[in-house]
């Protein structure tokens, strides 16, 4: 080749490789312009950005450059787009499809909704799809199946509905599926088990129902198996239990029935946690289970297993919790105890559930060797018997100790108090003897002590008085002597129960029994208590059940009782009372059982009321009784009248008596009608109640809040405005709620509240002062309610405060928000069950519930507030008030929007979500929860997915510098804080079941709400 030649063959090729390039250059141009394009089309199906972030979408800067947006160094090609938990609403653009070298979606946590766009099945490069926590709706994409490269898909926590395509079982790298708290139905497709990549299947919470299909079995690599809450039926096919990598195996809350196969300890040899309680499974527990060394939580309660529990246990090392309460085990054992022997081998064990089973026989003694990490220990409604072993007093974490309903015997260990934590103590209904030992003082968290039912005997301690926080004491039915120690009655947290009937006890009640005035039942009777009944008993306001009889009390009943109008059952029989019987009983409207027998009481008997009730009341044994209701067959009162002689003058003083009161009752009638038929006058009023401390005029109220100026308005609502005011006597600081008298049905509303906070007193109740129905000044109506003031305002400006954007972490730490739910739990278990009627406060929600100066929570606002008393209509049929939807949106009861009738099942409801939303920081109106997804759900799904650490706030999760000591000075362990957190999100599920019936009861709340501050805190 010549010298020419060559030169012109090199500038030929150069000249084809700058072609080339000058080609693949403009083809890589218009290929990210595509891309380009494409986020844009993104951005413009974006509604809701109320963090900005798509602001910075703009041509300011390179694409690559966007939050969210990852490319590819080399050709400059979007890789990862991941806008995770970013508040975006709107839908998502079919556009994404053109990202074709998209390898991760992640749009978790945001407020998407419509359906996932089928175009996503172009992504070939696809391998993670992260759509969790959105509201996307429709069904699942079945062509998802052409993302080959799909290894995970998350899309837990939407609203799709229709069945799981089978589709997804073409996918040949499909690691994880997680397709949990949805709407799907159709049953488990059972080719799901072909795709043999599978580690993780999570399909929990939905609505699937039919069984678990054999063919899951051939998931060899399967680890995570969550197919819970799923109304599944059948039994678990014997296939699945070969899977030997599983780890958690979770199949609870369905209707699965069959045994657990004995050799599941061979074929789990992996399993951490093994949850399938609420089931119907039966049959022996396998001993085999005993080979999984890492095996960590066995919860099998609330199934019919028989026979015993596996006595080698102890080999697994990291056992922490067993569970196997609420079965038939232990029937016909001769050692059915002897698994516990084992179980001291367990270094992190913490719960041992074994109560309302058919063990038998004592309590083996190494039990005292368990772990020190033991804080519950659930023995009761068993056939136990024996000594509780001393050495169970090391145990100082534990926190709930149940042993009643046994046989056990002997005294109660001396140095009990050394179990400072505890908050449960069930001793009852056992041979227990011997004194009850001083140190029980030293439980100071204890707010339930049974001990009844025994044979307990010398006098009660009075060291129980430094349990200041003890809601219910029960020692009745012992043999205890002496006088009742005046430190009982300084106990003013008791409001559920102090019963110390059937003993020995002597001595008269004191003053102090004033203390009780939260307190629905005292029960001192069968006793030898002497002396009068004081007058300061009429103190205890919420007092319901009332028992002093047999016992050797003497004097009258005392006027001050006539303030107990709650009283249900007033029991006074067998003393030694005397004078005559007090009109005011028949005044008291819930009192169905009257009991005043043998007694010495004399005179007129009351007519109406329960004297009208033949059933209601007894009156035997008093021999100077007259008059009273036809139903009595009591003999009629007589008056001896002498016509002659001096006692003529007598005798026209007495109708000169009688006809001056009957004229003033008839002028009294007259105007009485005149003034209701005449127009309002002004003058203030209030309800007719005379427990009321003040009455207030429009006038007062204008000079104490400035003229109702703005600059004093401290909240709104849709019925009423309020305002903080100073009284001018004292410069005391009054919140004056001034309903909006324009709107429809507030005359009603304002009469519900006032008939409400009249009635009722409890510390976690917002104090009213009086109430004001006037006019204004310029002659129109005027209502107010008169309300002692909150200086923290309400919870609901804690958790969302406007002016903080979402980076910033909310003032309430964990301690302040547990602690704010057990005010307002108290609140509502008072209202329900310590009220003389059940009140059901028909609109818990944040706004309504107010913060003192110490952050302890007062319940207020009952415009809505329901009185559950019944009536009996013409035919005979108990009857109450239906109703329609009665609350705030988001957290009325499902039932109340199908017209369903008001109910205290209502209230728990709006409880759990309200419990919900304290500790996730979400409304129950948030943007995510759309298309059939609720609050309720999302926690709910966590629970099963044991991901509760993934929707609590997060600002919970790590405890600051000035939180780590409890108000005691101990230190707050920081891994205590997430299960602390999970606890507390189970109980605001079980508040906030769909159906009442399903739903757990405020006093369970309360008590399990307990029992997580005194375990953690």
């Amino acid at each position: 080749m010549t010298s020419t030649e060559c030169n012109f063959f090199c500038f030929y090729f150069i000249f084809l490789l700058f072609l080339h390039c000058s080609s693949s250059l403009t083809s890589h141009a218009l290929d990210s312009e595509t891309d380009r394009l494409s986020l844009l089309s993104f951005k413009d199906e974006i509604t809701d950005d109320p963090l900005n972030v798509m602001s910075s979408w703009n041509d300011s800067v390179r694409f690559c450059e966007w939050p969210g947006v990852t490319c590819s160094s080399r050709r400059a090609r979007v890789t990862t787009l991941s806008l995770p938990f970013q508040k975006l609403g709107g839908t998502l653009s079919p556009a994404i499809a053109n990202l074709t070298f998209l390898r991760v979606i992640d749009l978790r946590g945001n407020v998407f909704r419509g359906p996932i766009p089928a175009e996503i099945g172009r992504l070939f490069r696809l391998r993670s799809l992260l759509l969790m926590e959105n509201s996307f709706g429709g069904e699942i994409p079945g062509n998802l199946s052409q993302c080959t490269q799909l290894e995970v898909i998350n899309l837990n926590f939407n609203s799709l509905v229709g069945k799981i395509p089978t589709e997804l079982s073409r996918l040949p790298n499909l690691v994880a599926l997680h397709i949990s708290a949805n709407q799907l139905t159709g049953g488990i497709p059972p080719v799901l088990g072909n795709i043999s990549t599978l580690l993780n299947l999570s399909i929990a919470q939905n609505s699937l129902g039919g069984t678990i299909p054999d063919n899951l079995g051939q998931l060899v690599n399967l680890q995570f198996l969550q197919v819970g809450s799923n109304n599944l039926s059948g039994t678990v096919p014997l296939s699945v239990f070969n899977l030997s990598r599983i780890s958690i195996f979770g199949v609870a809350f369905n209707r699965l029935v069959g045994s657990l196969p004995s050799s599941i300890g061979t074929s789990f040899p992996n399993l951490k946690q093994l949850l399938i309680g609420v089931n119907g499974f039966s049959g022996n527990i396998p001993s085999s289970l005993s080979n999984i060394s890492s095996l960590q939580i066995i919860d099998l309660p609330d199934n019919q297993f028989f026979g015993r529990v596996p006595s080698d246990f102890g080999r697994i090392g990291d056992l922490q919790r067993l569970n196997v309460g609420r079965n038939l085990l232990g029937r016909g054992d001769s050692d059915p105890l002897d698994f516990i022997n084992s179980l001291i081998n367990c270094s992190k064990f913490e719960m041992l559930g074994i109560d309302n089973n058919h063990f038998s026989g004592p309590l083996p003694d190494k039990i005292v060797n368990l772990s020190i990490n033991v804080n519950r220990l659930l023995l009761g409604g068993n056939q136990l018997s024996g000594r509780i072993p001393a050495g169970i007093t090391k145990f100082i974490n534990l926190i709930t100790l149940n042993v009643s309903w046994n046989s056990f015997d002997g005294p109660i260990l001396p140095d009990i108090g050394k179990l400072f934590n505890l908050g449960q103590l069930y001793m009852n209904g056992n041979r227990f003897s011997g004194r009850i030992p001083s140190t029980i003082g030293n439980l100071t968290k204890l707010f339930e002590l049974r001990l009844d039912g025994n044979t307990l005997e010398m006098s009660i301690p009075s060291s129980l008085g430094n349990c200041q926080q003890l809601q219910l004491l029960n020692l009745s039915d012992n043999n205890l002597s002496g006088p009742v120690p005046i430190q009982i009655f300084t106990l003013s947290s008791l409001t559920i129960m102090c019963n110390l009937a059937r003993n020995f006890l002597s001595g008269t009640l004191p003053l102090d029994v004033g203390n009780f005035v939260n307190l629905k039942e005292l029960d001192l009777s069968e006793n030898e208590l002497s002396g009068s009944i004081p007058d300061s008993l009429g103190q205890c306001l919420s007092l319901e059940h009332l028992y002093l009889q047999r016992n050797s009390l003497n004097g009258s009943i005392p006027s001050s009782l006539s303030s107990l109008k709650g009283l249900q059952d007033l029991d006074l029989s067998r003393n030694n009372l005397t004078g005559s019987i007090p009109q005011f009983l028949q005044d008291f409207l819930f009192l169905q059982y009257l009991n005043l027998s043998y007694n010495q009481f004399q005179g007129q008997v009351p007519k109406n009321g329960a004297f009208a009730n033949r059933s209601a009341v007894s009156l035997v044994g008093n021999g100077d009784l007259c008059g009273g209701s036809i139903e009595l067959e009591l003999p009629p009162c007589s008056v001896a009248i002498e016509p002659v002689g001096r006692n003529k003058s007598y005798l026209k003083v007495v109708i000169a008596a009688v006809s001056g009161v009957f004229g003033s009752a008839v002028l009294l009638y007259i105007a009485i009608s005149c003034i209701l038929k005449r127009p309002r006058a002004r003058s203030s009023s209030t309800i007719p109640s005379s427990d009321w401390n003040s009455n207030f005029s429009y006038r007062e109220l204008e000079k104490a809040t400035s003229g109702f100026s703005s600059d004093n308005l401290v909240g709104t609502g849709s019925f009423a405005l309020v305002y903080k005011g100073l009284l001018s006597e004292d410069r005391r600081p009054i919140a004056v709620k001034v309903l909006r008298i324009q709107e429809k049905g507030i005359s009603k509303i304002y009469m519900a509240e006032c008939e409400a906070l009249s009635n009722i007193r409890h510390r976690n109740l917002v104090k009213v002062l009086g109430c004001c129905s006037d006019v204004d000044s310029a002659g129109g109506d005027f209502k107010a309610i008169i309300l002692d003031f909150m200086p923290k305002q309400s919870l609901e400006q804690w958790l969302h405060p406007e002016e903080r954007n979402a980076n910033v972490v909310n003032d309430l730490n964990i301690f302040q928000r547990l602690s704010i739910a057990i005010d307002v739990a108290s609140a509502l278990e008072y209202l329900h069950y310590y009220c003389r009627v059940p009140i059901s406060h028909c609109d818990l929600k944040p706004s309504n519930v107010l913060l003192d100066d110490d952050l302890c929570a007062h319940l207020s606002d009952f415009g809505l507030a329901k009185f559950l008393r019944k009536r009996v209509d013409v035919c005979g049929q108990a009857q109450s008030s239906s109703v329609g939807i009665r609350g705030s949106v988001g957290y009325v009861a499902p039932e109340y929007g199908m017209g369903g009738r008001v109910s205290i099942s209502g209230d728990v409801y709006s409880y759990g979500i309200l419990l919900l939303e304290m500790f996730t920081g979400k409304r129950p109106t948030d943007e995510l929860f759309r298309d059939g997804l609720s609050l309720h759900e999302h926690a709910k799904t966590a629970l099963l997915l044991n991901q509760v650490t993934n929707i609590v706030n997060p600002a919970l999760l790590l405890l600051k510098a000035d939180e780590a000591t409890d108000a005691n000075g101990m230190t707050i362990e920081q891994d205590k804080v997430k299960p602390c957190l999970a606890s507390i999100i189970r109980i605001g599920v079980a508040c906030s079941q769909a159906l009442p019936q399903d739903r757990i009861n405020i006093k369970e709340a309360n008590s399990n709400l307990h029992i997580i501050r005194n375990t953690f805190f």
